[in-house]
Parts: structure tokens; C-alpha cells; sequence
């Protein structure tokens, strides 16, 4: 797809989530691949509920910048590493709502585990049915990117991370084929999350 209309698709995905409180304080990033060798990133520093076709940038799958201008987003490592892993995959999003970030600080272990939810169908290759369980990794928060990174590829390696991750006391990482797919992802992950959050808090 033309880099004019991915970007068109990321901008308003950023008014999707901004509404949502997903993304506050220029916070969270969002990648979509272009071809099979380089994907279109939103820069660093940029507010993404108010993108604007300036605020992207080439990057090669080895998070390298091919377009001169605007700063890559220090967490550009992590958007490639899941376009590698997952050819399939067309666009990844992060957010740091307050329900990914509290229960990626609560959650003891390096997985939380959503069962018994309907909205579980929801997710592409999840489970039939609310009788079914999925995992969602946790990862210690690293500002060293490249270390953060190698865990997610290493950690996909052992047992493939399908649906998302959380970054403790960070945020969320999801995916999708294509960008649409990768906002129903985080809403419907957003959702889960949010509902398994109400319950831990109460008695």
C-alpha cells in the first residue's frame, strides 16, 4: 500500500485510541509495513491523536531510517521485531492505557492469563469460545531496547506470541494483518484487560 494512504490509516487510528485515553501525553507509537523489507513509523516526540502525514518515517526491518528528517521513536527495535517475526502482520500498535499499566506492575509471573471472556473471540486465531484461555507475556521494562527486543524475539521463539504483549508498568503491544485489524486487536485486548483489572480490584 502507498505510504500516503498507511499513514491516512494510522492517523486516525491515533484518533481512535486518543479517544480512548490509550495514548495520553505523546505517548505509545505506531508502525505499518510497507513492504516486505520496510514499514512506515510514527516519530519520536509526536502527540498520536494528533498525527499529520509529517510525523512518519521509512524505517528498513532492522529499525535503520530511510527517510531523512524527523527522529525514529527510541522503541523502534520492538515494531521490528514483530514484522520480522510475523510476516503476516501488517501494522503494530502501542498504548499505554492505565489498565495495561497496572496490571503490567501487578501481575506476579511473566504471563497473564484472560479466560472465560466472550469478547476472547475477538482476537484472530483466539479461541472459539469463552471457555478458552489466552496468554498475554509480560516483559520487565528496559530502557535498553535492543536487550527488550532479543527477549521478545527469544520468548517468540520458545512459544510464539500470538495476540499481544505487555511491557511491566509500560504499556501495550498488538498487532493485526493490516491496521483496522491491529485497532481491534487493542480494543478488544484493551477490553479484556480492563475487565480482568475490575476484577482483581474487587473483594
Amino acid at each position: 500500500m502507498a505510504q500516503a494512504a498507511l499513514a491516512a490509516q494510522l492517523i486516525e487510528a491515533g484518533r481512535r485510541l486518543d479517544a480512548r485515553n490509550w495514548v495520553p501525553g505523546g505517548g505509545g507509537n505506531f508502525s505499518a509495513r510497507v513492504d516486505a523489507e520496510q514499514a512506515l513509523l510514527t516519530a519520536s516526540g509526536c502527540h498520536k491523536g494528533r498525527l499529520s502525514e509529517g510525523d512518519f518515517l521509512l524505517v528498513d526491518l532492522q529499525g535503520q531510517p530511510r527517510s531523512p528528517g524527523r527522529a525514529a521513536s527510541a522503541e523502534t527495535l520492538l515494531h521490528c521485531e514483530r514484522l520480522r517475526a510475523l510476516p503476516e502482520a501488517g501494522c503494530v500498535l502501542h498504548t499505554h492505557s492505565p489498565a495495561c499499566t497496572v496490571l503490567g506492575r501487578r501481575t506476579i509471573g511473566d504471563t497473564l492469563w484472560l479466560a472465560g471472556y466472550e469478547m476472547l473471540k475477538g482476537l484472530s486465531a483466539g479461541p472459539a469460545d469463552h471457555a478458552g484461555q489466552v496468554a498475554i507475556p509480560i516483559f520487565e521494562n528496559d530502557q535498553d531496547i535492543t536487550r527488550l527486543a532479543a527477549q521478545v524475539a527469544e520468548r517468540h521463539a520458545r512459544e510464539p506470541i500470538a495476540h499481544g504483549y505487555l511491557i511491566r508498568g509500560h504499556g501495550l503491544y498488538a498487532w493485526g494483518r493490516d491496521v483496522e485489524a491491529a485497532v481491534r486487536h487493542v480494543e478488544a485486548l484493551e477490553f479484556l484487560l480492563h475487565c480482568h483489572l475490575l476484577e482483581e480490584m474487587l473483594p
